[in-house]
């Protein structure tokens, strides 16, 4: 019996994990539609907007450019060491290039990205939170959706599709750095590889994969933000939380766009 007395403590976490999940997926659907009515009700924060594409993109291109760059780098040099042995190692640019416009450039600069400006999201949102600013804006009559959620959540959507593309183009460079260096490709040679594998579709797969990654870390930034409890702890606990859900939702995201944009790319 002794065997068999830990299924019902098992179920009972399966089930308590599967009633929060979809509690927090009810929460945040229901933050997306005040948040998508509240950005369509006048007066519009273009201003806030604006300031907020500036501060989440300007302050994200370092680590989207470093990681893009090196990432690109490691691609040539793996994959033209394996091609090598085939005679196919001319064939580097067109892997790197078809990788970068539709899945790496959009995936690992929302993944970093992503957990960056989402904790950084859920941390100022907290911290008004949890100092009762939010209270005293509701107090004054404003919407804090509208205020603080609204601008973030587009600026993010905004921002997201741009550094995705300023990526792929960064990750292309590195790639075509080393393999000029150690395969001993032309720069043309390489140019025209890319130029003629690249299709429209494939970009416009990744920029559209960027923008809903944008809002996934957007909006779950801002939700988890409003919801912080505990003070100065809280606030730590739920930005941990927030880059965790987020890469979490980016790399199931990434699949499922994928399925759906695939027959179209």
């Amino acid at each position: 019996m002794s065997r068999f007395s830990a299924f019902p403590s098992v179920l009972g976490g399966i089930g308590g994990t599967a009633v929060s999940f979809f509690s927090t997926f009810g929460a945040i659907s229901r933050l997306t539609f005040q948040t998508l009515i509240a950005a369509f009700s006048r007066p519009l924060e273009w201003r806030e907007t604006v300031r907020q594409v500036l501060k989440l993109g300007y302050e994200s291109l370092s680590i989207g450019f470093l990681t893009a760059l090196f990432t690109g780098a490691v691609m040539a040099l793996q994959f033209g060491y394996g091609l090598e042995r085939f005679g196919a190692s001319n064939y580097v640019g067109k892997l790197i290039s078809v990788g970068f416009v539709m899945e790496l450039g959009p995936v690992l600069t929302a993944l970093l990205v992503g957990g960056r400006v989402g904790a950084g999201i859920t941390a100022e949102l907290g911290s008004m939170k949890v100092t009762e600013q939010i209270d005293a804006i509701r107090a004054l009559g404003a919407d804090p959706i509208k205020k603080l959620v609204v601008p973030r959540v587009i600026a993010c959507i905004i921002a997201m599709p741009i550094l995705a593309m300023m990526a792929d183009v960064v990750g292309i460079v590195g790639g075509m750095l080393v393999s000029v260096a150690e395969q001993g490709l032309t720069i043309p040679f390489y140019t025209n590889q890319v130029i003629t594998t690249v299709r429209i579709g494939q970009i416009v797969h990744g920029l559209i994969k960027a923008t809903f990654f944008g809002y996934f870390f957007g909006i779950i930034g801002c939700y988890q933000g409003l919801q912080t409890r505990g003070g100065t702890e809280g606030v730590g606990r739920y930005t941990t939380e927030t880059v965790v859900l987020t890469s979490i939702t980016i790399l199931i995201g990434d699949f499922v766009l994928g399925k759906m944009l695939l027959p179209f790319t």
